[in-house]
């Protein structure tokens, strides 16, 4: 269950390094365009915290389903970044209670085209890959807005691990 626990919390760290980069960012800059899949980094950010509340609530039978997305955007970063540092502990929290037999089990999604049932390792994996591609695309948004882009990817090894990653590997 080790390394779906430290995806969890290599998330939950790499979102956090993002926000704080933000921390100085007017409203205005946030949902400025800015070149990627999706027009601003508010744009960007927001899919990514909605796609995790799709997620979260099929990984936890919470029964919203697509209404997680019936929701206005967030304009503000301090308010997203502390509803997606939320998020990223519901997770952590799901993974941290994992065992072999809960990563067999089933979940059901709900899809524009109706329900679909896929296992919860699948699901987790998923999601994993999702925030790691968006995160990526606001890595460059970030850039894009003149603000030096923090190294999201030194979290794993002992060797460049960073020093904020060192509270995640509790």
């Amino acid at each position: 269950m080790q390394p779906y626990r430290l995806m969890a919390l290599n998330n939950a760290w790499a979102n956090a390094r993002l926000y704080g980069a933000l921390r100085d960012l007017s409203a205005a800059a946030f949902t400025a365009a800015r070149p990627g899949f999706f027009p601003s980094l508010a744009a960007t950010l927001n899919h990514i915290h909605e796609v995790d509340l799709y997620y979260l609530d099929a990984l936890e039978r919470g029964g919203a389903g697509r209404a997680v997305y019936d929701r206005p955007e967030i304009d503000d970063p301090a308010a997203l970044g502390a509803l997606q540092a939320e998020a990223d502990l519901r997770l952590a929290r799901f993974c941290q209670a994992l065992d072999p037999a809960a990563l067999a089990e089933t979940r059901v999604t709900a899809r524009a085209d109706g329900a679909v049932t896929e296992r919860v390792d699948a699901l987790l994996l998923h999601l994993f890959q999702h925030q790691i591609h968006h995160r990526g695309q606001a890595h460059v948004q970030v850039q894009h807005a003149g603000i030096a882009p923090p190294q999201l990817d030194e979290f794993y090894l002992d060797y460049d691990r960073h020093p904020t990653a060192a509270p995640y590997h509790r």
